[in-house]
């Protein structure tokens, strides 16, 4: 059930490319540590499976240099690191430091599928140079790609009286 943050006659200024990016700054640290610690309990427990004189010979020989099902596990594990404060909250972690908020143009919060597509669209952009997020620069509503393949906003969140 989509969550109401504000009333939806009610326009909240867009965010600004700075506060953006510092906010994926601060989250891509957070996601470090959080891909760090999986990556750990995956080792260990691959390690455990195989035996670890053998998982130790394979990481020796370059066997292990490409595990395809490590770099899924981590790839879903970050959407659904994204994916639950986005459509809870509508903030990551970096994001409440920024005050900056992501939701519909009615006030509410993204759903799942909408996630999905700005986590998807969100590599696209860094992928390009960036150029997918240096976009709101020139666009007319200062939005980028991943606003609008999600069709959603990222606006600054007033202070609390």
């Amino acid at each position: 059930m989509a969550r109401q943050f504000h009333p939806a006659d009610e326009l909240l200024a867009p965010a600004g490319l700075g506060r953006r990016l510092l906010a994926m700054l601060y989250d891509g640290l957070i996601c470090i540590a959080v891909l760090i610690v999986c990556t750990w309990g995956y080792t260990m427990l691959a390690a455990w499976i195989i035996g670890f004189d053998e998982y130790k010979a394979l990481a020796e020989s370059g066997a292990l240099n490409s595990d395809p099902l490590l770099t899924s596990i981590l790839f879903v594990l970050l959407f659904m690191f994204f994916g639950y404060f986005w459509t809870r909250t509508g903030q990551t972690l970096g994001m409440q430091v920024w005050r900056i908020r992501i939701e519909n143009a009615n006030g509410t919060s993204i759903r799942w599928p909408q996630a999905l597509f700005r986590f998807l669209s969100g590599w696209v952009s860094w992928f390009a140079a960036g150029l997918g997020y240096i976009w709101m620069l020139w666009d007319s509503d200062k939005r980028t790609w991943t606003d609008r393949f999600s069709e959603s906003r990222v606006v600054r969140v007033p202070k609390e009286p």
